[in-house]
């Protein structure tokens, strides 16, 4: 069953690859979303897949060089109809 997660990361999150990270981890387990950098120097993301898959892409980017993640406030939302994980521009 699908899920569908709004997540904001608060650390060390910006400039270090966590948008490219997301991407290149997200697509090999089916995830779809996408993930931007906020002026406040948060990362905002919306993930969705396999609660399974969700945990272990998680676990992956706490695990990535340079990225720091002190906190993630984390929700879950309605699944949407979507085909891939992007990172979104400013």
């Amino acid at each position: 069953m699908k899920v569908r997660k709004h997540i904001y990361f608060s650390g060390q999150v910006q400039g270090v690859g966590f948008r490219y990270s997301a991407t290149y981890l997200a697509r090999p387990l089916g995830l779809t979303g996408w993930v931007k950098n906020l002026w406040d120097g948060r990362v905002e993301m919306e993930v969705q897949g396999e609660e399974a898959a969700i945990a272990a892409f998680l676990s992956e980017l706490r695990s990535r060089r340079y990225i720091v993640i002190d906190d993630m406030d984390v929700r879950e939302i309605e699944p949407v109809e979507e085909s891939h994980f992007r990172a979104i521009a400013y």
